[in-house]
């Protein structure tokens, strides 16, 4: 035995303190890992079973389906002749089921695919008089078919006259052909599949179906039967074999009382498990013998220095020193072959490094790119918006007396704010998906919202001939929540209703109080959701299948952008359909806010009219619908106006002119507005007009670069009036003060 001071007694030591504990976790581990593999196979097992006993459901729905759609046949319960006829074309269409017939009340079969030598009276069969007295789809047990000679089950469907049953329609499924539904389901070696009626009668088999139709099926599986255990059991079989059995129901007590047993053996299981044990243990024993003599062979100077060597070598590098290398002789060992690829990961980290220095600044420019194209795409978004905003206000000053022209002038002055600020949410959805928008929230009455929400999406529902139903209450309904954004979420919802309704279709939005809950309510009588949409409709870029009546739908981002601002509110918003062609129901629940009544304060003067004195204005825009509506609103506030459409004739007017206030456009052709209003200071005659830009970039460093050029304040696209009115009013009585003063002197 080597002494521990030496260099292979402290090896073996260090190999054998560093492997008992792996020993031990390799032995528990072994046995985690064979139940854990009798526990996956339970599941894996009854996640068949489900699928088979889904896989037969569908079966037996599309019979009932089948069966619904002929009980709305008018000429069902004629002439027998003709009914035969029908179902006759019906059975040659659905080759997996032997038979299609009808029951009178009293039993007889008047009509069927399959012609009786004699007639037939089914008056005892269990499942046509469950079907007259439960008046609903009844999937019978087991029966040997009377004429046509064959294993069926009876899946049966009263057919009503108002509210009485006049007759049973029935539909005679091929157990033969109830055994493919399942043929997918890939059984190992020795498994079995049943399906039994709710008498235990089986229905089906795998293998060898044939022989035991219209059995029961074995004594074990009979009494589990009856209790039809949720986990996977084991039961002794017939034929001696210990088999896990999984139990599922065929869909749910509506559509069958049929059951499906799936059974594999349990020595399959246990033997796969002990021989990945086995495995495992031989890997340990031969890791600890590797382990010992790579120990006992090693060597201080063989590996250990020159160990340490490398890890000197590797510390350097992983502190940043990627020029560091080993220096070592590469020979034909394996030591040199670590120190091989410690130098070559050296050598591939130092030029990752470089690649990454490279993309990290790729990255960053294409950043800049982006942003500078957002910028340029709000600029030109907005640029149409502007002319409007200013058409409206010019209207609202003009024809003020005038109340349908004040009235559409407001609300088109409302709806350009609207679209201003969508565009804004348009350019960065991410950050209002991801929760980062920043809420203005207040006391709110819920009404008023739902109004200014109605009020966006009316044309809508105008267009495609839609009733919109509100049912809001007589008192106010406080929440503290964004006004722009609970709008946004309401008309997004309204919006949603009338794109999946069709023409006349009705709409109806609700408002109630419960406690301290406050919901809103969006139903509609439109196409409904299937429940796996539902699951999901909250979801980016979710949308039901869009038909040629449905053109307008957009991106699926409105849905999806209604749920996130709720969230944000501290609220919660669902989703409710009763299936397709059965429209859908939105509700949005809020924390409920008591409103205190508001202080009355004194209203801002914003009509600019009523402040004495003129302005010299200079407006320059390249785009001339904007230059006029802008010079339009200046002018019918009182002010006098001059318009250019370049910098050069703007710099010329200027020098003529003497503007006292200069509205500059950014994004000139000619010259940069930044550049112009550097020039207009330079100007003896406007190197103390006021500069304000107007321009369509709204990003913080465009305004400080614009202030920084000279400019004393800074619009977006569209202007906000009511802010311009003020500032010209400030404008005007500081001009007069001017004027005065040089009066007096």
């Amino acid at each position: 035995m080597p002494r521990l001071n030496s260099l292979r007694g402290r090896l073996i030591l260090l190999v054998a303190l560093a492997i008992t504990p792996m020993a031990a976790m390799t032995v528990l581990t072994g046995v985690r890992e064979r139940e854990h593999a009798i526990e996956v196979a339970r599941e894996n097992l009854q996640r068949v079973a489900n699928l088979a006993a889904a896989n037969e459901a569908q079966s037996i729905e599309g019979a009932r389906q089948i069966l619904r759609d002929l009980s709305s046949v008018p000429d069902l319960l004629g002439d027998p002749n003709d009914c035969s006829v029908l179902l006759s074309d019906i059975l040659a269409k659905n080759t997996d089921y032997a038979n299609f017939g009808l029951i009178r009340l009293n039993g007889d079969v008047t009509c069927s695919a399959v012609s009786s030598a004699t007639p037939v009276n089914l008056a005892d069969r269990p499942h046509f008089r469950r079907a007259i007295t439960e008046r609903r789809f009844v999937a019978g047990n087991y029966v040997f078919g009377r004429v046509i000679g064959k294993h069926t089950v009876n899946l049966t469907y009263p057919v009503t006259h108002g509210d009485d049953v006049v007759a049973v329609l029935f539909a005679a499924l091929d157990l033969a052909e109830l055994d493919k539904f399942v043929l997918d389901v890939k059984l190992s070696p020795g498994s079995v599949l049943w399906t039994a009626d709710a008498n235990g009668t089986i229905i089906s088999r795998r293998p060898d179906p044939g022989p035991w139709f219209g059995k029961k099926v074995p004594a074990p599986l009979h009494a589990a039967l009856a209790q039809r255990p949720k986990v996977p059991v084991v039961l002794a079989d017939a034929d001696g074999v210990q088999r896990l059995y999984a139990f599922a129901r065929v869909g749910s007590h509506e559509v069958s009382d049929y059951t499906v047993m799936i059974g594999i053996p349990y020595q399959e299981i246990v033997a796969a498990a002990t021989r990945d044990q086995l495995i495992a243990i031989v890997g340990l024993v031969a890791t600890i013998t590797l382990a010992l003599l790579a120990a006992w062979f090693g060597g201080d100077v063989l590996i250990v220095r020159r160990v340490q060597a490398l890890a000197r070598t590797a510390n350097r590098i992983a502190s940043g020193s990627l020029e560091t290398r080993t220096g070592m002789r590469y020979e034909n060992e394996e030591i040199s072959d670590l120190a091989r690829s410690l130098d070559e990961m050296a050598q591939a980290l130092q030029k990752k490094d470089l690649e990454r220095d490279a993309a990290s600044a790729s990255l960053q420019a294409a950043d800049r790119r982006k942003d500078e194209f957002l910028a340029m795409l709000a600029h030109e978004l907005r640029n149409p918006l502007a002319p409007i905003s200013a058409g409206a206000q010019v209207l609202k000053l003009t024809q003020g007396d005038n109340p349908a022209v004040a009235r559409t002038a407001d609300i088109i002055a409302r709806q350009v704010e609207h679209m201003t600020r969508l565009i804004d949410d348009l350019l960065d959805v991410s950050r209002v998906t991801r929760g980062l928008v920043k809420l203005n929230r207040q006391p709110l009455d819920l009404r008023g919202v739902v109004e200014d929400a109605v009020e966006q999406a009316y044309p809508l529902f105008k267009s495609r001939r839609q009733q919109l139903e509100l049912s809001l209450p007589q008192m106010p309904v406080g929440i503290d929540a964004d006004h722009k954004r609970m709008v946004q979420v309401v008309a997004n919802l309204l919006n949603n209703a009338a794109k999946y309704t069709p023409e006349y279709g009705h709409v109806r939005v609700a408002v109630v109080r419960d406690d301290s809950i406050v919901r809103l309510t969006v139903s509609d009588d439109g196409i409904g959701m299937a429940p796996e949409l539902v699951a999901r409709v909250f979801e980016l870029f979710t949308q039901a299948e869009r038909t040629s009546d449905r053109s307008q739908g957009g991106l699926g981002l409105g849905l999806a952008l209604a749920r996130t601002l709720v969230l944000l509110h501290g609220g919660s918003v669902r989703a409710e359909s009763a299936g397709l062609e059965r429209g859908s129901t939105f509700t949005v629940e809020l924390p409920w806010h008591e409103l205190v009544a508001p202080a009355v304060a004194v209203a801002p003067a914003d009509d600019a009219l009523a402040r004495p004195g003129r302005l010299r204005c200079l407006v320059v825009d390249d785009n001339a619908d904007a230059a006029q509506t802008l010079a339009l609103f200046l002018e019918a506030a009182g002010h006098e106006v001059t318009v250019a459409y370049r910098a050069a004739d703007a710099l010329a007017m200027a020098a003529a002119g003497r503007p006292q206030v200069c509205f500059l456009d950014i994004g000139l052709p000619d010259m940069d507005g930044n550049e112009l209003a550097t020039r207009l200071r330079a100007l003896p005659q406007t190197a103390g007009a006021h500069l304000i830009a107007v321009t369509g970039y709204g990003r913080k460093e465009d305004q400080e670069k614009a202030i920084a050029a000279g400019f004393d304040h800074y619009f977006v696209k569209p202007m906000d009036t009511a802010k311009l009115v003020n500032l010209l009013g400030v404008l005007t009585g500081q001009a007069r003060q001017v004027g005065e003063a040089a009066t007096s002197a």
